[in-house]
């Protein structure tokens, strides 16, 4: 089939899945009107959506080494550019981002200016050259530029290492979409997802991915638009959320003003305050505050078992002694947590920055205000140079574009990819600023016995999600005794906005859609990178086609479930894992490919050495002052921040790291081979061409 013909094809398949697509959700709309349950939509949008994928996924299968692995090089361009997209709109883009926007205001932009950035280095620097290279993965790359193994088995095991990571933030995402859409334990939510992953990447490789990816993108982008287009009608009465941001942005400001000096919440605030200041004077002493703790509360429980007193207050008595923390160790850790969370909350804004301020603190202020808001400036430029740079070197994203026809199409793809992330990139500051517009006029002042609905639902889900706390005891809800996490404030986008719910489970099957997509790819990157790259190339070159696919398919079930496994553990964030993946991968790759494309002088051992040199850079620096990597690795030495980088940001202390190693040590080890110098020639200059 020619190339015109098979995208002919394309288009038609594709508009006739997004014509059945709208029916299907009006068709559950309906029913929802006559009577269709909360719990049944839930569940028609999980099996369906899955289901669809599956069918892909088996339609799709394949053995062939080329499809396998490259989906046969022939995926159009546009098609190319809408698999990038929801490949791109991982868990953290869909659910994460907006709420990070909600909490942080303008410093959550750098998600989006780093993100975008990124895709600018890939269009002028990597893309179109590894398409030309012509190769099937990054390590692949890497050892045929830097020959020998080492440099292809260090590139293993980097990404290995950025996608594991990026991979246990989208299962954790699974299965806080799935318990949200069904209802079923968080855990179990995890597996049912899981089961979407496996079987298009299991089956059918990248082609399966490839064409999942393409129907994925389709539900998650109509799934974000839909509430806020929905939410702006309703504040604004204007359908282009985009064009009212400013304006919403006002009023949040505004009112922003007002809760600071609210009579109300000065009270809630001062008596977190005081929670703060006995929290304090507790770890001064902490095992005579403890064996006080524990006196305390078995004298409640004898004095109410002596009154005979009811049930309920007997049960009460009995689950306060029983969270008196059992060690001095425990209390300590449970004690520096709580007081945490009651300093954040005895600031304004429940802890928020103002949503429009640039950076913390004041540049004219005093010597602290000014020292926080440059710390604030350079942490904000420098997860910018993270995202740019990591976004450029994640290996599931370059080898997306080793499926296209030819090297413009590999350009022509990037274009496409930027157009179809700007969709959802531009709406998402729009989206926060209307969710916290609602959040400050609606639900803020609300008695908490007239509380809606959807708020009790998600505090069952997961209490550290959103929990509400009638701090002063006036049964009205103040800012400040609320706690919300910004991974649901996309998922609760419609309840907060006072949609229908079929609208509900259409934003966590788009949710579901932005996880499954990402972790496909993901899943198929360590897969090829330990069958393609590790066993054919390095340990069984004479392996068969059908015999290496195979391995794949048994290796990328074996990490899937690995990855379900840690994701169950709740290990950290949705947005620090992915972060820690882009620095892996920033410090990892980046020097080695840019290196590698545009310097001959670049040699093996060098860049080898520089791989290893700016990850280890980039490891240790997290390690030591990452709060969830400091419990793993029991590390106990005082927090020291270098320039005050935040961890998040430990690539940019990597990427240099590499690039000066590899500089380095290439000009004072042989030059490389006549074959590698050519090979670079060969990829740089279009006059050249490479089967």
């Amino acid at each position: 089939m020619s190339k015109k013909a098979f995208k002919q094809q394309l288009d038609k398949v594709y508009s006739w899945y997004t014509i059945g697509f709208f029916v299907f959700v009006g068709t559950l709309a309906a029913l929802e009107q006559v009577g269709l349950s909360r719990e049944w939509i839930g569940f028609i949008f999980l099996l369906a959506t899955v289901g669809l994928y599956a069918a892909i996924g088996i339609m799709s299968r394949t053995t062939d080494a080329a499809e396998y692995y490259v989906a046969g090089r022939r995926v159009p361009a546009v098609y190319n550019g809408m698999a990038t997209g929801a490949d791109w709109m991982s868990a953290a883009s869909f659910i994460g981002l907006a709420g990070t926007l909600y909490l942080t205001g303008y410093a959550g932009l750098a998600f989006i200016m780093g993100w975008t950035g990124g895709y600018c280095l890939v269009a002028l620097f990597l893309a179109p050259y590894l398409r030309k290279f012509g190769q099937y993965t990054i390590p692949d790359f890497l050892g045929e530029r830097y020959g020998g193994n080492l440099p292809r088995f260090i590139g293993i095991a980097a990404a290995i290492l950025c996608s594991f990571t990026y991979v246990v933030a989208q299962i954790y995402g699974v299965g806080l979409i799935t318990s949200r859409l069904t209802g079923v334990a968080f855990e179990l939510g995890i597996f049912l997802g899981l089961g979407g992953i496996l079987v298009c990447s299991f089956l059918g490789g990248m082609r399966a991915v490839t064409w999942t990816q393409v129907a994925q993108y389709i539900i998650l982008i109509v799934a974000y638009m839909i509430p806020v287009v929905w939410l702006s009608v309703k504040q604004t009465g204007v359908p282009v959320p985009q064009a009212v941001y400013g304006f919403q942005l006002e009023k949040v400001t505004a009112k922003e003003k007002l809760l600071t000096n609210d009579p109300k919440e000065l009270e809630v605030r001062e008596i977190y305050q005081k929670r703060a200041a006995e929290l304090d004077a507790k770890l001064r002493h902490p095992a005579v505050a403890l064996a006080a703790d524990r006196a305390a509360a078995q004298a409640r429980l004898a004095e109410v078992r002596a009154a005979n007193a009811p049930m309920g207050k007997m049960a009460a008595a009995e689950k306060a002694l029983a969270a008196v923390p059992k060690d001095e160790s425990s209390a300590i850790a449970e004690w520096t947590r709580i007081k945490a969370l009651a300093e954040t909350k005895s600031r304004p804004l429940n802890g928020m920055p103002a949503h429009s301020a640039q950076f913390s603190g004041d540049p004219q202020g005093s010597e602290p205000e000014r020292k926080a808001f440059n710390d604030s400036r350079r942490n904000f430029l420098a997860l910018i140079f993270c995202l740019m740079v990591g976004t450029a070197a994640l290996p599931h994203i370059l080898m997306r574009y080793y499926t296209v026809p030819s090297v413009r199409e590999a350009r022509q793809s990037v274009t496409w990819s930027l157009f179809f992330i700007f969709l959802l990139y531009v709406t998402a500051p729009a989206l926060a600023v209307m969710v916290k517009y609602e959040v400050f006029h609606v639900l803020i002042g609300t008695p908490f016995d007239q509380l809606p609905q959807w708020v009790a639902a998600w505090n069952k889900v997961d209490p550290t999600l959103l929990s509400l706390t009638d701090v002063n005891r006036d049964n009205i809800l103040q800012l400040n005794e609320m706690t919300i996490g910004g991974d649901i404030v996309v998922l609760a986008t419609p309840e907060i906005a006072g949609l229908p719910y079929v609208i509900s489970g259409l934003v966590a099957a788009g949710g579901l859609a932005a996880a499954l997509s990402t972790a496909d790819g993901l899943l198929l990157t360590i897969s090829s990178a330990l069958s393609h790259d590790l066993y054919y190339k390095m340990i069984d070159p004479n392996a068969s086609t059908a015999r290496r696919v195979t391995i794949s398919k048994m290796l990328l079930l074996i990490v899937a479930l690995l990855a379900a496994y840690v994701a169950a553990q709740k290990p950290a964030d949705i947005l620090f894992l992915v972060s820690a993946a882009f620095s892996f991968a920033a410090a990892a790759f980046f020097p080695a490919l840019v290196l590698g494309i545009f310097w001959r002088r670049a040699t093996g051992i060098a860049a080898s050495l520089g791989m290893i040199a700016g990850l280890a850079m980039t490891t240790y620096y997290m390690v030591m002052n990452q709060p969830w990597l400091r419990g793993i690795f029991g590390v106990t030495r005082p927090v020291h921040l270098w320039w005050d980088i935040q961890p998040i940001s430990a690539g940019v202390f990597g990427v240099p790291v590499g690039f000066l190693v590899i500089i380095l040590i290439s000009l004072f080890t042989h030059t490389p081979s006549r074959k590698s110098q050519e090979l670079v020639e060969h990829v740089r200059y279009p006059n050249l061409k490479m089967n």
